[in-house]
């Protein structure tokens, strides 16, 4: 393989190297191989737990103003730390042993793994890539093995990440092992298994030479995660490349999207949007439906009138029954949002029909207070196999604190009619609530999800569908529909 491509964007370096291997070596598995201290775990945090350990065990008080950022030496350099900070001298070496002693027992590597940000979404996307796995290559031994495996699964699991036990190659030596031979030994490991090897993650520059020692060909692509690392800068390969950011949107080509995740574009009132939406690639369009208190006919208006008053009477909305035949005709699916609730239902149906519109192409949403359970029940009713959704963000305590009630409020509205739930991606605990919803067995929406790099993370949930504004900077051009 040629040598990679200088980038100023390592991910973006990644994901043209994948790009290329994935055409040269169709049907193979590819395998992208991270170690973890430094590179997906912020061993600053280890680091920091086990010297407040330290206080507690001795009733002392010298790491209680410690953060992370004073925290610029790895674990191996624990005196440069002590030296940099206000402890006595002749104390150094009894908190150096006692760290040394304490650093990796299991309640350490299980209480203070913390990824860097963004990391674990970079491994979701690769593990959702067809005939592709990411590898753990380590130079923790294997006397950790079982607490490291349950502390990055643990780690992971919300971010739907796992990590199989047959995927990490730990240091055979053990404490104290030659990490350089352990690393590529991991690459072999991992080459005798039947994968090829593609690209390495690590933050010490020597691993990354060892590695550039054992390719002669550059197969493998070289990335240097510039957090703290103990060996000299100056070891680094030349080909090596460098990033502190695991940025998302660097993987992702426009039109890519895992799994099949049904797209709708928010708020397509205007006729300038219905215009943009006509031409797009996105199956599904939402409008707000509104009565125009002039005319009396129902519009598509994304707010409402009290709200955002009509600058004069001439002021006109697009009628929804244009807006209804001109989609039918396009092929495009529709989702009415009745913001003016129950009193337009019947309205709502009847142009509907006379559209031309059949279930597969519906989607209603509305607020419950609004609908209440006479217009689901009526929407229900009239398109069985149209889409009912409504917002579940008031439910989110009661799904986290008490799921049994949850479960039964959520009971109440599928006998409505309702089969989907939304989401909105700003709400806390988003990420277990929709883990809890699809273990029900329920369709979770994402909704309000305000740039590209949180649309692509919204994706790795594999959600039924997703809401989003895609004319925002980096939606312009939207993922084809699935």
């Amino acid at each position: 393989m040629p040598d990679a491509p200088r980038h100023a964007d390592w991910m973006a370096a990644l994901a043209a190297h994948y790009d290329d291997a994935r055409q040269r070596y169709p049907g193979e598995r590819l395998l992208v191989m991270f170690d973890i201290d430094g590179t997906i775990t912020d061993i600053r945090a280890m680091i920091l737990d086990v010297l407040r350990q330290y206080d507690r065990a001795h009733q002392t008080e010298h790491f209680r103003h410690l953060t992370l950022g004073d925290i610029t030496v790895s674990d191996n350099r624990i005196e440069g730390l002590l030296n940099s900070l206000p402890i006595p001298a002749p104390q150094h070496a009894q908190i150096a042993d006692w760290f040394s002693a304490n650093r990796w027992t299991p309640e350490a590597i299980y209480r203070s793994h913390r990824p860097y940000h963004g990391v674990l979404e970079v491994i979701r996307w690769f593990q959702l890539q067809p005939n592709t796995f990411v590898g753990l290559n380590t130079g923790r031994p294997e006397a950790v093995r079982e607490m490291t495996l349950r502390s990055l699964n643990a780690l992971g699991d919300i971010y739907r990440v796992s990590f199989p036990n047959e995927l990490l190659f730990m240091n055979p030596g053990g404490w104290g092992g030659d990490v350089l031979a352990s690393k590529v030994a991991g690459v072999r490991y991992f080459q005798a298994a039947g994968y090829r090897v593609i690209a390495f993650v690590d933050n010490e520059p020597e691993n990354l030479a060892a590695i550039e020692a054992a390719d002669p060909d550059h197969e493998i692509l070289l990335l240097h995660a510039d957090t703290i690392f103990d060996s000299r800068r100056e070891r680094m390969p030349s080909q090596a490349i460098g990033g502190d950011s695991y940025a998302l949107t660097s993987l992702l080509e426009k039109g890519e999207i895992p799994g099949k995740i049904q797209l709708v574009w928010h708020a397509v009132n205007s006729a300038r949007r219905i215009e943009e939406f006509l031409q797009a690639r996105v199956h599904w369009g939402e409008f707000d439906v509104r009565r125009d208190p002039f005319s009396g006919a129902l519009v598509t208006r994304q707010y409402s009138y009290t709200a955002v008053p009509p600058v004069s009477r001439e002021e006109t909305a697009p009628l929804l029954s244009d807006t209804l035949e001109r989609l039918k005709k396009a092929g495009k699916g529709v989702k009415l949002d009745l913001r003016a609730g129950l009193e337009t239902v019947d309205e709502v149906l009847a142009l509907t029909r006379a559209a031309g519109f059949d279930g597969t192409g519906l989607w209603f949403n509305g607020r419950i207070e609004r609908l209440l359970e006479d217009g689901f029940h009526k929407l229900s009713v009239a398109y069985p196999a149209a889409i009912l959704q409504c917002s579940i963000d008031f439910l989110a305590p009661l799904i986290l604190g008490t799921p049994a009630k949850a479960k039964e409020i959520l009971d109440m509205l599928t006998g409505w009619g309702l089969n989907r739930f939304s989401v909105r991606w700003q709400t806390l605990n988003k990420r277990q609530i929709i883990r809890q919803m699809e273990g029900w067995g329920l369709e979770v929406n994402i909704f309000e999800i305000p740039n590209l790099e949180q649309f692509l993370k919204a994706t790795l949930l594999l959600p039924r569908s997703i809401t989003a504004d895609f004319i925002h900077p980096g939606l312009q051009e939207p993922p084809a529909a699935p």
